[in-house]
């Protein structure tokens, strides 16, 4: 599935969400993968901006939203 999709996804149904979409949507956004720590995964960009998410299936709505808002969308 391409990005555009999957943020389309994200913004019409975040309950729904599996961390791979994330992590690839933050990949194509300028976000790396920079630690991890038990389930928790930390991802930096270039400016600095570190957002950490917790790697569950399905993901919580409020990383989807949280991702969503670093991005601009």
């Amino acid at each position: 599935m391409g990005v555009e999709k999957i943020i389309n996804k994200m913004q019409r149904q975040p309950n729904g969400i599996r961390f791979n979409e994330v992590s690839k949507v933050l990949n194509a956004y300028g976000y790396e993968l920079v630690r991890k720590n038990g389930s928790h995964r930390h991802f930096r960009n270039k400016k600095g901006d570190v957002i950490t998410i917790k790697e569950e299936q399905p993901l919580k709505a409020v990383y989807v939203r949280d991702v969503l808002t670093r991005i601009g969308r």
